[in-house]
């Protein structure tokens, strides 16, 4: 039987879920295995052993973006959230963006992390003693080798999101239990047992060598804490609207304690230049000073789940988002088609799969995984701040009575959230800047300024170009109010 095109409230994609499922999903998102493996060591490069300072920093706004969603989902719960959200409350052609980069930085975090996983794999195949495979000597490092092993698991991935949430779920729930055993023993004996001594200067931001390293620091930071929200484009299939809220802060909180611990343990553990040096294995060579074979090789297998994890916890929400935009005839029919046998919208689910793979064979340019890694989280760490910083404003928008009402409601929904936007607006144009400033020539390298800064331009060019598209030639409703189809919501706070 074909899929069946969507309508209005498909009841096969409605109250499968709870809070427990909720956070599975938004945790295996943020991959918080992978973001410590390998983002920390990202990060040390740029902000040196100020690892503890720069994750408390991040936190603040993001925070601040969280209450934003959270507001927001109680009175419309949207699988398409910020895209209905912000162009309901500031301007169709804004939450249409909203909507497009974030799938776009989903789609080259898919591509980036596929490559993760084929690294966490061919060194996890090193570690057992097998170095090359016939005449090819296998190298964790090379861009090339770790797509292709990673392209595999992405179809096997894809192919299991097709089959349902509950399912996913479930499945990510057992590789976050091994994740997170795994992480707290490590990073806890090294803790306890680091040969470097702790300094409070540590979480000393001002500390931070320049302004540039700040700015970039506090981005790769977003970025890691990047995914809490994919509770929130689920929210339809929860089984209420709160669930998915206390899913998206507790997965946030979660993400903060994992990422302090985790911080305090390669600085007590390794050297600065060790932190900076090892990149994607960066994981792996803590494990080794920790402990012996085979248990040193745990920490890699938790990466590798987390990884695995995280890009089956990418498709979930992107399908879901393109299934909101899709029934606003914002995007093509075929995303809004559901299985009749699973519920899900799973062409979509399909889609994003391939394109994640043709993003990542395109990838291939930049031939060392660590220069890639870099270049991606750049980009995308940028089109994230704006993304996050629109749904804030429109959630001051949406509830700015509160502040003639009740003056704390209004901080917390109108004051906290535009602090936040202001702060990753700024942010983004800061560094956007310095990347203008830091090069005379275009050249498709991770130390390329005009490359860096061109990357989240094309993205957000190709959004408009979308947009046009959708308002001229679909002639979409959404471009006339804003309104998401099915915004069956309790009555919004709104003002005249």
């Amino acid at each position: 039987m074909p899929d069946k095109p969507y309508t209005v409230d498909p009841p096969e994609l409605r109250k499968s879920l709870g809070v427990l499922d909720g956070v599975a999903v938004a945790a295996s998102s943020t991959a918080a295995t992978t973001s410590i493996g390998i983002g920390l060591g990202v990060t040390a490069g740029v902000v040196g052993l100020h690892l503890p300072a720069i994750m408390l920093l991040a936190f603040l706004p993001v925070l601040g973006i969280a209450g934003a969603y959270s507001r927001l989902n109680r009175v419309e719960p949207n699988a398409g959230n910020g895209y209905v959200w912000v162009g309901r409350s500031l301007n169709p052609w804004l939450g249409f963006m909203v909507g497009w980069v974030n799938i776009v930085a989903t789609v080259a975090f898919l591509a980036y992390t596929t490559a993760v996983t084929g690294s966490a794999m061919l060194q996890l195949a090193g570690e057992a003693g097998m170095h090359r495979v016939g005449g090819l000597v296998l190298d964790p490092g090379s861009t090339a080798q770790t797509t292709a092993v990673g392209i595999v698991v992405l179809v096997a991935v894809t192919l299991t999101a097709v089959t349902g949430i509950r399912t996913a779920a479930r499945l990510q729930t057992g590789l976050l239990v091994f994740e997170y055993v795994v992480l707290l023993g490590f990073c806890g004996y090294g803790i306890i047992t680091g040969p470097h001594p702790f300094s409070l200067s540590w979480f000393d931001p001002f500390a931070i060598p320049s302004a540039t390293a700040l700015a970039q620091g506090l981005l790769l930071s977003v970025f890691c804490y990047w995914g809490f929200e994919a509770a929130f484009s689920v929210n339809e299939e929860v089984r209420e609207p709160r669930d998915a809220s206390r899913a998206g802060l507790i997965t946030l909180v979660t993400m903060l304690g994992l990422f302090l611990l985790g911080s305090v343990a390669f600085q007590r553990v390794l050297s600065e230049r060790e932190l900076a040096g090892h990149g994607a294995e960066g994981l792996a060579f803590f494990g080794d000073r920790l402990a012996a074979q085979p248990w040193a090789a745990l920490p890699l297998v938790a990466l590798m789940f987390s990884a695995m994890a995280s890009l089956q916890a990418g498709v979930i929400p992107t399908a879901r988002g393109m299934f909101a935009m899709s029934r606003d005839r914002t995007l093509g029919p075929v995303w809004a088609r559901v299985s009749p046998r699973y519920g899900t919208p799973a062409a979509g689910t399909l889609l994003i799969g391939a394109a994640a793979t043709a993003v990542a064979v395109l990838a291939l340019v930049i031939p060392r995984l660590a220069d890639m890694i870099m270049a991606t989280v750049n980009a995308v760490g940028i089109v994230v701040a704006l993304s996050y910083a629109l749904t804030a404003l429109a959630a001051a928008v949406r509830f700015r009575a509160l502040l003639r009402e009740d003056w704390r409601q209004g901080v917390r929904a109108v004051v906290l959230p535009t602090l936040s936007a202001c702060a990753l607006l700024g942010l983004g144009g800061y560094l956007g800047w310095s990347f203008y400033t830091s090069a005379d020539h275009f050249e498709v390298s991770a130390d390329n300024g005009w490359f860096l800064l061109t990357t989240p331009l094309a993205m957000i060019a190709s959004g408009f170009v979308a947009a046009g598209w959708a308002k001229y030639v679909r002639r979409s409703p959404y471009f006339r109010t804003g309104a998401g189809t099915d915004a069956d919501a309790p009555q919004l706070l709104t003002t005249n």
